[in-house]
């Protein structure tokens, strides 16, 4: 039997919502079926991504864009 490794197919990802850089492996794990990813750890709390907000999901938790005080500190004035 034969393995091929993974290789990646884009080694420029980009987070769709916020264009910040994100992994292959980032968008094999938690993005969408094509490998995108709608939403990351820069734009996004990890409670959101790991429920579905990565790829394009409505969740239920409070998105930290329009919930001040979320993701680590106050919004941005």
């Amino acid at each position: 039997m034969t393995i091929t490794p993974w290789s990646p197919t884009d080694t420029e990802s980009t987070c769709d919502h916020c264009g910040a850089h994100v992994s292959d492996q980032f968008c094999r794990v938690y993005g969408d079926n094509g490998d995108r990813a709608h939403r990351c750890g820069e734009c996004d709390t990890y409670a959101r991504l790991s429920r579905g907000s990565a790829i394009g999901k409505d969740v239920a938790i409070p998105d930290p864009e329009t919930s001040p005080g979320r993701h680590g500190g106050e919004p941005d004035v």
